[in-house]
């Protein structure tokens, strides 16, 4: 299990209770580890998890340095699992732990990535399902991979996926996509979303907005496209404008110069600050890969008994972690 935390204090003790009591049910998973990652948390959330450790030895708590964001706190927990299988969710109880049970079948039925679907979302507004749907679409519209609509993090995936994403590094992550780009055999199921159990949700629309830009970006060059061809539309647009102002010239027509001179200076100046954008976006990334630095870094890796293996940190990290 991993489940990545960022201000989530109230959510830990019913989490790891619900989570402990399903992974002990389910035959055969005997030997588990729970990932707990505290992405810079300015709340008691580190201090919860480690008042949880003495009564569940399965407890492994890996404290980032500072707040790295939900898919870089991810991220670090998928790297430091050492199981056969791995199970991703989010630390706010929407995601009903039981789940785990089908994701477990499935995955001993062959499938290497068995996600969850949301049939529908209770506790959210309005507005905040209409993005969610908007967001789902578009993205699997304009991305080059099949990305499986109304589909969070929560997924059950295999050692060889999880193989597969700790070789793939790029900055701007977007791990759903990435699941869907390696491949394999996957499957989905569908459930109700529940409410969140504590606290306030940590994707507001402007966060959202910057995922989806993460996620168009990282699986498609449609936008540079798109700017490819509003250029030529604007341009072709330009020249039979330009060609109706001469004609009218001739025909002795006192047509305003200040305004088509002003209307065609405003609409290419458009089209060009629209195509510079998109392309700043692209090389933006391109800085960021370019510096090469370490996805996050380790502040403590604690759990119960044995240290775990000096392998539980960012392979591109130039130290090691404390291991407590």
């Amino acid at each position: 299990m991993v489940v990545p935390l960022f201000n989530e204090e109230g959510n830990v003790p019913e989490l790891l209770r619900r989570i402990s009591t399903i992974l002990q049910g389910i035959a055969g998973t005997e030997g588990y580890e729970i990932i707990a990652v505290d992405d810079g948390s300015r709340d008691g959330t580190l201090e919860a998890l480690r008042r949880e450790m003495p009564g569940l030895p399965q407890l492994v708590v890996l404290s980032l340095s500072r707040n790295f964001g939900h898919q870089i706190a991810a991220t670090a927990g998928l790297d430091a699992a050492l199981g056969d299988a791995v199970i991703l969710m989010d630390g706010d109880l929407q995601d009903p732990p039981e789940l785990m049970v089908e994701f477990v079948a499935k995955w001993r039925e062959g499938y290497d990535v068995v996600y969850a679907t949301r049939r529908s979302r209770q506790g959210e507004s309005r507005f905040k399902l209409w993005t969610a749907r908007l967001f789902y679409r578009i993205t699997n519209r304009l991305t080059n991979i099949s990305i499986p609509v109304d589909t969070g993090d929560f997924r059950l995936m295999s050692r060889r996926v999880v193989d597969a994403l700790k070789r793939s590094r790029e900055r701007h992550r977007f791990l759903r996509g990435l699941v869907s780009w390696v491949g394999f055999k996957q499957v989905g199921i569908e459930y109700d979303r529940d409410p969140r159990f504590t606290g306030s949700t940590k994707y507001p629309v402007s966060k959202m907005l910057r995922f989806a830009i993460d996620g168009i970006t990282a699986f498609s060059d449609i936008p540079l496209r798109f700017a490819t061809y509003f250029g030529f539309l604007a341009s072709g647009f330009a020249f039979v404008y330009a060609v109706v102002v001469l004609v009218l010239k001739f025909l002795h027509f006192n047509e305003p110069g200040y305004t088509s001179t002003m209307t065609a200076i405003l609409f290419l100046g458009g089209v060009q600050l629209i195509t510079i954008g998109i392309l700043g976006e692209y090389v933006g990334r391109i800085y960021d890969e370019i510096k090469a630095r370490p996805l996050y870094l380790v502040a403590t890796i604690e759990r119960t008994g044995e240290p775990l293996a000096a392998t539980m940190q960012d392979p591109a990290a130039p130290t090691s972690p404390v291991t407590r």
